[in-house]
C-alpha cells in the first residue's frame, strides 16, 4: 500500500507566460525561514568568531584601499562551493539567488547583488592552506565533543563515576588511517602530446622575444610542418612502436631547435624580458625536453620527477595498482578518522609509502586529543615491523594480522572487512559528492587548499548529522540507551528491507 500521509509538493496550475508578470509572482520572503534547513542548522553550529579569527591571521593589513571582505562570507562561500560541488562562478551565482545561503553567510536581508567576483576564490585558497583548515577541523571535533558531553551530563551519575580521572587518561578511542590519490583536472599525458604542447609554447615565447630583440630575421621554427607531422600520428587509430618512436624523434628535434633559438635571442638581450608566468613556462619546457630526450636515448618510459603537464608541472603520476586506473595524476593524501571526524595528516605531490606515515598520524592524534588511541585500524601496508614495535612501545593495540604463523587467538584480533568501512566511505563520499576525484585548481597551493576544504565539508556534514540526531533525542525525550535502541531498530528495519528486495 502506498503511504498517503507523505507531504506532496505543491502542483500549481499552468499559467501562460504572457499572463504572468514578475510583480504578480508571490514572494516567500515575508514568511519566516525554515529552521530545519541545512544552511540554518550549519550557521548555528559553526563558531564563526573563532573561524574568522583564524582567517584574519593570514590577511595582509592594508592602510589604504578597500577594506577586506567579511571573513564569514569568505569561509561560508568556500563551504558552499564544496558542499554543493560547484565551480567558482556558479557558486557566486547561487549565493546571489539563494536566501538560505545568504543567511548562512550572515546577511541581514536578501540581496541580489553578487558578494564578490568569482576570480577572488584564488586569493581565498592561497590564504587558507592545510594548516589553517586543520585548525578549523580540530575546532569542529571539539564542538562534537561538547555536544556529546552536554547530553551525557543530563544522564544520572553513578556512584562509581570516573569523571575525576579524566586527566589521568593515557589511551582512549580508536584511530583509522588510510591514503588515497586526488587526481587533478588535466588531460591524460602522452609523450607526443607533451612534446607538442611544449613546442607550441616555445614558438609563442620565441615570437615574444623576437619582438623586443634587435634581430632582423626570426630564426626558423618549421611550425606548420611540425604541426602536420604531429596530427599525422595523433589521428592515427593504431600506432606501432616504430611510428611512436619516429614521431618522438621528430618532435624532439623541433623542440630542441626552438629552445636553442630562444637561448640565442636571450644572449643578445640584457636581462630576460619575460613575465613571471612566461619565464616559468620556459624553465618547464627546458626540463621536460631533457626528460624526454633521456627517455628516448635510453629507451625507457620512466624518469625521476616526471612532468605530466606543462601547465601544472608540480603534478606527478601516482601508481595505485587498481584495476580501473593503475596510474592517477595528482596528489596523494593520508587521512585519519577519529570518532567520525576526518583529519588531513599528509599532503604530497610525490608518491609515498603509507607505512612511513603511521607514526605521524598517531602523534598528531596525541596532539589533538591529549592522549594516544587505544587501537589502530590500518591496511596491511601500514603494519611493518618498525610500526609494530613503535605501537607496542606506546601501548597501542594494532588491529592487524600478526607476522609469521599466527595463533588462533591472534587471528581474532585482526581487522574484519567491515571495520574499516567508515574511512572507505569517507573517500567515496568525498570523491563522488564533493569532487575529490577531480581537483580543478591549477596552482600547487590552491590545489592543496581545495583538497583541505573538501575534508572540512565532510566534517561539517557529519557535525550537522550529529546535531540532528541529538535533536531527535530531545523531541522524543529519550535517554541515551533508548536512543541507541531506536537507532538499532531503524538499522534492523533497513537491513531487512534490503534483504527482502534482494530475495
Amino acid at each position: 500500500m502506498q503511504n498517503t500521509s507523505k507531504n506532496r509538493a505543491p502542483a500549481p496550475k499552468y499559467v501562460s507566460t504572457k499572463q504572468l508578470s514578475l510583480t504578480e509572482f508571490e514572494s516567500p520572503f515575508e514568511r519566516n525561514l525554515n529552521p530545519s534547513n541545512r544552511w540554518v542548522i550549519l550557521s548555528k553550529l559553526l563558531p564563526w568568531d573563532e573561524l574568522c579569527s583564524i582567517y584574519w591571521k593570514y590577511v595582509p593589513e592594508k592602510s589604504t584601499g578597500r577594506t577586506p571582505l567579511n571573513p564569514r562570507i569568505v569561509l561560508g562561500a568556500i563551504i558552499i562551493k564544496h558542499l554543493c560541488d560547484l565551480d567558482d562562478r556558479e557558486t557566486v551565482e547561487q549565493i546571489s539567488e539563494n536566501i538560505y545561503m545568504q543567511y548562512f553567510l550572515g546577511y541581514s536581508s536578501f540581496c541580489d547583488v553578487p558578494p564578490f567576483d568569482a576570480s577572488l576564490f584564488v586569493e581565498f585558497r592561497k590564504r587558507l592552506g592545510l594548516e589553517q583548515i586543520n585548525k578549523i577541523n580540530e575546532r569542529i571535533s571539539k564542538i562534537k565533543q561538547e555536544l556529546e558531553q552536554k547530553e551525557q551530563a543530563k544522564k544520572p551519575k553513578k556512584d562509581d563515576d570516573n569523571t575525576s580521572n579524566q586527566q589521568d587518561i593515557t589511551h582512549k578511542g580508536s584511530l583509522i588511517t588510510d591514503a588515497t590519490a586526488c587526481p587533478q583536472d588535466i588531460a591524460f599525458p602522452t609523450d607526443i602530446d607533451l612534446l607538442n604542447d611544449s613546442r607550441e609554447k616555445s614558438e609563442e615565447l620565441m615570437d615574444i622575444l623576437f619582438e623586443v630583440s634587435t634581430l632582423k630575421k626570426k630564426p626558423r621554427n618549421y611550425r606548420e610542418k611540425a604541426r602536420k607531422e604531429y596530427l599525422k600520428i595523433a589521428q592515427k587509430k593504431s600506432k606501432t612502436r616504430k611510428d611512436i618512436r619516429t614521431a618522438l624523434k621528430q618532435q624532439l628535434g623541433y623542440l630542441g631547435r626552438n629552445i636553442r633559438s630562444i637561448e640565442k635571442i636571450l644572449d643578445t638581450l640584457e636581462g630576460i624580458p619575460l613575465k613571471k608566468n612566461q619565464y616559468k613556462y620556459l624553465l618547464v619546457i627546458q626540463h621536460l625536453y631533457q626528460q624526454q630526450k633521456t627517455m628516448y636515448d635510453t629507451k625507457t618510459h620512466s624518469v625521476d620527477d616526471r612532468i605530466v603537464s606543462i601547465h601544472q608541472p608540480h603534478v606527478r603520476p601516482i601508481v595505485r595498482g587498481k584495476a580501473k586506473s593503475k596510474v592517477e595524476f595528482g596528489s596523494k593524501i593520508n587521512i585519519s578518522l577519529v570518532d567520525g571526524i576526518t583529519f588531513l595528516d599528509d599532503f604530497s605531490w610525490d608518491a609515498f609509502n603509507e607505512g612511513t606515515r603511521l607514526k605521524n598520524s598517531v602523534e598528531k592524534y596525541k596532539e589533538r586529543l591529549g592522549y594516544y588511541p587505544t587501537e589502530v585500524l590500518a591496511d596491511k601496508i601500514y603494519c611493518n615491523r618498525e610500526n609494530r614495535v613503535y605501537l607496542k612501545e606506546k601501548g597501542i593495540n594494532l588491529r592487524a594480522k600478526p607476522l609469521g604463523r599466527p595463533s588462533k587467538q591472534a587471528l581474532s584480533n585482526q581487522v574484519s572487512p567491515g571495520e574499516r568501512n567508515p574511512i572507505e566511505g569517507k573517500f567515496g563520499q568525498a570523491k563522488t559528492a564533493y569532487g575529490l576525484d577531480r581537483i580543478k585548481a591549477r596552482l600547487s597551493n590552491t590545489s592543496q587548499s581545495w583538497v583541505a576544504s573538501i575534508i572540512l565539508v565532510l566534517n561539517l556534514v557529519h557535525l550537522a548529522e550529529v546535531a540532528l540526531l541529538w535533536k531527535i533525542v530531545k523531541v522524543l525525550k529519550l535517554d541515551f540507551k533508548e536512543f541507541l535502541i531506536v537507532l538499532g531498530y531503524l538499522w534492523y528495519e533497513n537491513t531487512m528491507d534490503k534483504k527482502i528486495r534482494v530475495a
